[in-house]
């Protein structure tokens, strides 16, 4: 079957499902599928030598993979900008689909959130099934991050997107059960549902020991203190400040250590605050590698997850399953009524405050630096319920029964 993958992102960008896609293509690959990806060139989290580079490879075949490139502009901060571009993407993203001829099968991801309406368009030109991958639940994520009201535009415009897209969808893949009540809402066939959740690559995620972890002298930590770890970006959704408001509260206990490696639009004013507040209990730095990540989360007695109030409803963290890979205590500031704080409780693999408290999160760390954790089970659970190979494995049946 000659599969096409319509991305507004692609290899070498990354974005929070990159890794996934990379997965679900291989799989199909090696089920004797063709993939091609139509695709902008690269400009996000990329050097300036990788963007020079693309500017001019229009097409090429990587692993047996054709990927079919065109210029867009930079993804900036500004939103105008950002709306630009992902219009722009949109418009030559359904072009050169529709050129496609040869194609079975349209896949798509809702990143952007207009992403699945012209991967479906195109399936219905090209009279093709359509796969749409649902990661978060648009524009219901809108309002929980408290951006638009329900009766905005933005939302009115949201509701009027994914009504045209879900009735064109052969198969709507969810990342959550609690999803399903949403998507059905506004025009989904519930009988063409299934659920996958996201998973981890758990042979190359693992435990770090203490003792081989490199980071410890990298960053000049003393293995005897209690280590909090924070790993992703600083953003309108995420809620991170906490962190840092509750290592300010925590400031003079000598034996505890946070070590922030962070990125996103509001990094630098994260920065300034450690700085401006004398937080010398705060190692921050940038984002590590991806290949690191097992150190990264081995590195803390406690690794934290945080989302801002109302936004954990709407998806599930992709770095939960990379700390319980790593056998890492969860100290999550999230959405009680959310799929983290369902697993947190099945697993056992760490506590649960309220979000955007730091007086309840400093408390959390706090007793867990006395009295420790019980660890063991966090990374069975994840093999159980989130290994790569089996989850794999349920996109691809997915993506061919879609036919």
């Amino acid at each position: 079957m000659n599969i096409l993958f319509i991305d507004a992102y692609f290899y070498p960008e990354i974005i929070a499902f990159s890794h996934l896609e990379q997965d679900i293509i291989e799989g199909l690959v090696s089920r004797g599928h063709s993939v091609t990806v139509v695709c902008p060139t690269p400009s996000r989290g990329v050097t300036e030598e990788t963007i020079k580079k693309y500017r001019s490879i229009k097409n090429e075949t990587l692993n047996g993979v054709k990927i079919v490139r065109f210029w867009a502009p930079r993804e900036g901060r500004n939103p105008a900008v950002r709306a630009l571009r992902y219009f722009w993407c949109n418009l030559r993203g359904r072009t050169l689909g529709k050129r496609r001829r040869d194609t079975e099968l349209v896949f798509a991801v809702s990143t952007p959130p207009t992403q699945g309406l012209v991967a479906g368009g195109v399936a219905k030109k090209l009279g093709v099934p359509f796969v749409y991958s649902v990661q978060d639940l648009f524009p219901d994520s809108l309002l929980s991050s408290g951006l638009v009201g329900k009766k905005g535009m933005l939302y009115k415009r949201g509701e009027k997107v994914v009504k045209k897209t879900y009735p064109r969808c052969d198969k709507i893949i969810l990342l959550s059960d609690s999803f399903r009540e949403s998507v059905i809402s506004f025009g989904a066939d519930k009988d063409r549902l299934t659920v996958i959740g996201n998973w981890i690559d758990a042979e190359n995620v693992k435990p770090v020991s203490r003792e081989d972890n490199r980071l410890f002298e990298e960053l000049g930590i003393d293995r005897e203190k209690f280590v909090v770890v924070y790993a992703g970006n600083f953003g309108e959704s995420q809620g991170a400040q906490v962190v840092l408001e509750a290592a300010h509260r925590l400031k003079e206990r000598d034996d505890i250590v946070f070590v922030i490696f962070g990125g996103g639009a509001e990094f630098p004013q994260a920065e300034s605050y450690a700085a401006q507040n004398s937080l010398d209990n705060v190692i921050i730095r940038p984002l590590l590698p991806a290949e690191r990540v097992s150190e990264v989360y081995s590195l803390g007695d406690a690794a934290l997850i945080t989302c801002k109030k109302g936004v954990g409803k709407t998806g599930l963290p992709s770095k939960l399953w990379s700390i319980m890979a790593c056998d890492t205590p969860v100290i999550a500031a999230f959405d009680r009524d959310s799929e983290l704080a369902d697993i947190l409780e099945k697993s056992g693999a760490g506590d649960l405050v309220a979000p955007e408290d730091p007086v309840q999160l400093a408390e959390a760390i706090e007793m867990r630096s006395r009295e420790g954790f019980d660890r063991g089970g966090a990374r069975e659970y994840v093999i159980e319920h989130a290994e790569k190979k089996r989850c794999v494995e349920k996109y691809v049946d997915a993506i061919e029964n879609a036919r």
